[in-house]
């Protein structure tokens, strides 16, 4: 049993029509999950139905053997789920310190050790703690976002397309973050517009049709199997 199991999920929003349908996502500890396809794919709404955001028909999700399907996302963080979604991710009139402090609202045990590590992985924060969140840069941005998750000391860390409208130099930077952060056992979900550059990075790849499972393997084999280039990676 994988890590994180999130097995067979069919499912949508509210009484919608579902988007995903038998979809099936796993991760391993220190580990490299990546979900990409196409716009529209159902790649962010197969990870909010990992965190507990939509209802599921179908399918289950295990946790380090637990099974967690009926909890909350609120819950879920308090068992070592951590999410950063794409957009409204930080506040913004709050200072860099401030956006950290509160991704450890959760915790009753003392954080200074865990923020210590947060401005190891990203140096730049430490530099701007006292400035508020919104006058950084849109990379910055992300660092401050991945950071308040991992103030809450996960054990699975969830981005939903962590590099979205950054310049490839920053996306490069913030792969080599996930990187760390994966290298101290954390597991890592991520969906990822940048397939190519995101599979390089990835242990295991999940391509996503229309909601459904269309390919699973290594980072290394999905960028290598020609269908998946030509269909997925543009070539």
């Amino acid at each position: 049993m994988k890590f994180l199991s999130a097995q067979n999920m069919t499912g949508g929003y509210g009484r919608g029509a579902d988007i995903i349908h038998d979809c099936t996502i796993t991760v391993e500890k220190g580990e490299i999950a990546v979900v990409v396809g196409p716009n529209g794919a159902g790649k962010s709404t197969a990870m909010k139905a990992v965190f507990g955001m939509l209802n599921l028909r179908q399918g289950s999700i295990v946790l380090d053997g637990e099974d967690i399907s009926h909890l909350a996302p609120q819950q879920r963080v308090g068992i070592g789920m951590g999410f950063v979604p794409q957009n409204n991710n930080i506040f913004v009139s709050m200072t860099v310190q401030e956006n950290l402090e509160m991704g450890a609202f959760i915790r009753q045990d003392d954080i200074s050790e865990t923020m210590e590590q947060v401005f190891e992985l990203f140096p730049i924060l430490k530099e701007k703690r006292k400035q508020p969140a919104g006058e950084l840069s849109g990379g910055q941005r992300q660092q401050v976002a991945v950071g308040r998750a991992l103030m809450t000391s996960p054990r699975l860390l969830m981005l939903d397309e962590p590099t979205a409208g950054v310049s490839p130099i920053v996306m490069d930077d913030l792969f080599d973050k996930i990187l760390d952060i994966a290298g101290t056992g954390i597991a890592i979900l991520m969906v990822e517009q940048n397939a190519r550059q995101a599979l390089e990075i990835a242990d295991h790849g999940f391509v996503l049709v229309q909601g459904r499972n269309r390919f699973t393997d290594t980072g290394k084999a999905l960028l290598a199997d020609p269908e998946v280039r030509r269909s997925f990676l543009g070539g």
